[in-house]
């Protein structure tokens, strides 16, 4: 079972700081970092460090290529990412030093020049069972969920950044849809429905440091997040995801899944950065064997 992620890639510039400017202040950054990011990227490295097999669809500037040698050192195919003209997607992050929690502002660019040619060459690899995975950060989602549905694979829709009408448009192709608690309650508000009424078979929420609640046909329930100190938060979300779907490739259930995925969660904002924060496989399993309550 592979994970085929139309996913964006991004140059992350890290700024770790103090405290969070004010409007109109210019503030001394404390640390710099230039890194691999986008949560299509990072999900596709979690995934692959989790122990899936993944093949990244996205596009990125040809003088840029070097970013994405994590990528390939996990194994992560990258016969579908092509090269642009365009630049690369960037990230302005900025991380608060006291608490890990962060901002972050986007800039597309060649995330949004996926071609329709890349995800027929890429789905043309697909069996029925494989997954689908892909965010809000890159052009052509709805023709690849609906291509990969009609071709009987299974879909994961990270709604993230959050847009509304899209993630409503996106939720009859959804399998397992994964949001965050304000985006969750965003999409609730806008159908006009409790939580546990929005339609797709799979719900999970992610709680930040509180955890993650899952909804759906197996049943209503949360589950904690192991206590770190956190440094970094960015890629939290990625990391998450990608050790969940994973762990479901692999067979196990959505309750084992979400252990696993909250102890890598926890080991990642422990690290500063985004994709070079994310643990491989054999230290979460270390990390939750040091704690009985997750194990």
């Amino acid at each position: 079972m592979r994970v085929f992620n139309l996913g964006s890639i991004n140059i992350d510039h890290i700024f770790r700081l103090g405290r969070f400017p004010a409007p109109g202040e210019t503030l001394t950054a404390q640390d710099y970092l230039c890194c691999l990011g986008g949560k299509g990227a990072n999900q596709s490295l979690a995934l692959a460090l989790g122990g899936a097999q993944v093949l990244h669809i996205g596009r990125m500037a040809a003088p840029d290529e070097h970013f994405i040698s994590p990528l390939q050192r996990a194994g992560v195919c990258l016969d579908q990412v092509a090269t642009d003209a365009k630049a690369s997607g960037s990230a302005v992050v900025l991380v608060d030093q006291e608490s890990g929690e962060n901002q972050i502002i986007i800039n597309p660019g060649a995330n949004q020049q996926i071609s329709s040619a890349q995800i027929d060459m890429a789905l043309a690899q697909a069996s029925a069972g494989d997954w689908a995975l892909a965010q809000n950060e890159t052009n052509n989602v709805s023709q690849f969920l609906q291509q990969a549905k009609s071709r009987g694979m299974n879909v994961c829709y990270s709604a993230a950044p959050f847009v509304s009408e899209t993630a409503q448009a996106l939720l009859p192709l959804t399998d397992l849809l994964i949001v965050n608690q304000i985006e969750a309650a965003a999409l609730a508000s806008a159908l006009d429905c409790p939580l546990d009424k929005i339609p797709v078979p799979h719900l999970v929420i992610t709680l930040g440091a509180d955890g993650a609640r899952y909804i759906g046909e197996d049943g209503d329930w949360s589950l904690p997040s192991p206590k770190v100190e956190a440094v970094d938060t960015t890629g939290a979300g990625d990391t998450f995801l990608g050790f969940m779907l994973a762990s479901l490739t692999n067979g196990v259930s959505m309750r084992t899944a979400m252990h696993q995925a909250l102890a890598a969660a926890a080991l990642q904002v422990t690290r500063k950065g985004t994709a070079d924060a994310i643990p491989s496989l054999d230290e979460v399993k270390q990390f939750m064997a040091a704690q009985p309550s997750i194990s």
